[in-house]
């Protein structure tokens, strides 16, 4: 099953549509604009809370926590590494591998693919396709998906943000 992840452009609070192949919207994302922390909600259809992601501080490297049902199913921490990044998927048997700054990676389970993110190039906007093999998974693998996002939209802005004190 295919999902889209659309990332608005241009707005003053995180927004986010997830859309299907028929390009039906099936989720929405949310993020609060004031918040310490970064902190997610994405909801169904029907506006329905489906699950909750939300940085943990104070950390050294990049943490998140997925909650679904008011329950903690997933801890997505960055790791330290030099030559690429890493991630950890704690309460879950999954493994995160692929090239993050292309958004073209995937996540396993075993040797089993659980979803792979491929970013389409040339939209407006950034636009992600998952394929997740298994209904089941629909939830928390767009979760932990959202969660690895939000790390390398903090990265980047801390980036930027380093950059620009410099000058």
């Amino acid at each position: 099953m295919k999902l889209y992840l659309k990332q608005k452009v241009f707005t003053i609070k995180d927004k986010s549509t997830v859309k299907d192949s028929d390009g039906e919207d099936k989720y929405f994302v949310e993020g609060k604009v004031i918040s310490l922390g970064k902190k997610l909600t994405l909801f169904n259809k029907n506006m329905e809370e489906v699950a909750f992601i939300r940085q943990k501080l104070p950390s050294l490297m990049p943490k998140f926590i997925v909650e679904i049902n008011g329950e903690e199913v997933a801890l997505i921490a960055k790791k330290f590494s030099i030559l690429k990044p890493k991630y950890e998927i704690g309460g879950l048997d999954w493994t995160v591998e692929g090239s993050f700054g292309q958004h073209d990676y995937v996540i396993k389970s075993g040797e089993e693919i659980i979803v792979s993110i491929h970013k389409q190039w040339m939209s407006w906007g950034d636009t992600y396709e998952l394929d997740i093999k298994d209904e089941s998974h629909e939830i928390v693998a767009l979760a932990v998906v959202l969660a690895i996002d939000a790390v390398l939209d903090s990265q980047e802005a801390a980036s930027a943000s380093a950059s620009f004190s410099s000058n």
